[in-house]
């Protein structure tokens, strides 16, 4: 299994981006996806996670700026992010495990494939 992340880039405050992370692999519809992120200095933090029936999850720092879904029949699971703000700089990672029960999954540790991130910066 691979996940490849993209949509980074470079915006000013209040801005807005859509992150992609395209999964390989058979069982897509049986994965949860997780996005976290990474500001420098800090560990790595769950930003958002939606289970293979669509639940999801957001940590409060996000609710109402980011909206994550699923399109499995093109294997993508989106994060699209508005109104940025400085603090939300940082690489973002898209995260996957085939699960049995459609719940969200919030802890790193339990994924099992990790893509290699895709960088957003927020100038003020």
């Amino acid at each position: 299994v691979q996940l490849q992340a993209s949509g980074g880039g470079l915006v000013q405050a209040g801005a807005g981006l859509r992150l992609s992370c395209a999964v390989s692999g058979r069982a897509f519809q049986r994965y949860g996806v997780g996005w976290f992120r990474q500001a420098p200095g800090k560990e790595r933090e769950i930003v958002a996670a939606i289970s293979w029936s669509e639940r999801t999850y957001y940590a409060d720092s996000v609710k109402g700026r980011f909206t994550i879904s699923r399109v499995n029949a093109g294997n993508t699971v989106y994060l699209q992010i508005s109104s940025l703000k400085p603090e939300d700089t940082g690489v973002y990672y898209c995260a996957a495990k085939e699960v049995r029960h459609p719940t969200t999954i919030v802890t790193s540790s339990a994924y099992d494939y990790w893509g290699q991130g895709t960088l957003v910066t927020v100038s003020s």
